[in-house]
């Protein structure tokens, strides 16, 4: 049972919000627009929770080959550095969560398109490959990027424009409008931030085993990089809502500002250590952000008595 326990931990379950966020406004923008069938939301919520699961014990084991995850780092510890499980069960984990990835994305194809045969769904299969070799790559392989300083690049196209966009296609089989890669960058750039938040709070121990974002730039101006994330994430919804036709509950996401801003002055006030309570809240603040603007888009519908079941 303490093992199962291990197991668990290893998921990293204080992360599953973020990877939630993206695909979660993507189906509340495609329910606002189209019929969305529930086995479609099933399967896009299990796909992705899989994906983030495969991304988080190949992370872990990645850092440990590497000798990155030490004693002396600011995060918390993990199953691996901590002797709690071995390299073989985090093999056995990664080969799970990658099968369980490519099952659930081809059962959500299957259930969205009716076929696996199809230009689409050939597509999102490609898709999907990518995105199982991706969430294996941050750490792990002969020339992981995440060493490199590119995750930033990697979590804004997967959390960001993939998520949003690839949910919003599944559900409703087309971009009804290209306006949607503005929640889409919305979501990308916050996710972004709590990678930026995290390479922050680890600055001082990546600084001799990996090249992020703030090691290259240094803790001030990674700020004012975490500052300007929040910011153009900000922007970018309030330029969707806009777009649409006008109505105070496509403003609902407004709702979570004040946590943003508690997020922001908490950055520029912590260092190290310290800065580690700032991750779950925007993680969660994210979350909110993302149901509380795609339902305010139904919530209009709802209210106007266009939707329909």
């Amino acid at each position: 049972m303490s093992r199962i326990r291990y197991y668990i931990r290893a998921m990293r379950l204080r992360t599953l919000p973020l990877s939630l966020a993206g695909v979660a406004l993507g189906i509340f923008l495609a329910a606002a627009d189209y019929h969305v069938r529930w086995e479609v939301v099933l399967f896009t919520v299990l796909t992705t929770l899989s994906l983030q699961m495969l991304s988080n014990v190949s992370n872990e084991l990645g850092d440990a080959l590497r000798g990155t995850d030490r004693e002396d780092r600011q995060g918390p510890s993990y199953s691996l550095s901590s002797g709690l499980l071995s390299k073989r069960d985090f093999k056995f984990m990664i080969w799970m969560y990658a099968l369980l990835s490519a099952g659930f994305g081809l059962a959500l194809i299957w259930f969205s398109f009716g076929t696996l045969l199809s230009l689409e769904a050939i597509l999102l299969m490609i898709l999907g490959a990518t995105a199982i070799s991706g969430a294996m790559r941050y750490t792990l392989g002969s020339n992981p990027y995440g060493y490199r300083g590119l995750g930033d690049i990697y979590v804004f196209i997967f959390f960001g424009i993939v998520a949003v966009l690839g949910s919003y296609f599944v559900a409703a089989h087309e971009i009804r409008t290209w306006y949607l890669l503005l929640p889409a960058t919305s979501m990308g750039l916050f996710s972004v931030a709590v990678l930026n938040v995290n390479n922050i709070r680890d600055m001082e121990t990546d600084a001799a085993t990996r090249r992020t974002i703030p090691v290259r730039i240094g803790e001030k101006w990674a700020k004012v990089y975490q500052t300007a994330l929040i910011a153009g994430g900000w922007i970018c919804m309030f330029l969707y809502a806009h777009s649409r036709m006008f109505s105070i509950w496509h403003y609902l996401f407004v709702l979570t500002l004040p946590l943003f801003a508690v997020h922001v002055a908490g950055v520029w006030k912590g260092h190290g250590k310290t800065l580690d309570p700032m991750l779950p809240l925007l993680v969660m603040s994210t979350f909110l952000f993302a149901v509380l603007g795609g339902a305010g888009f139904v919530v209009y519908l709802c209210t106007s008595g266009i939707f329909q079941l």
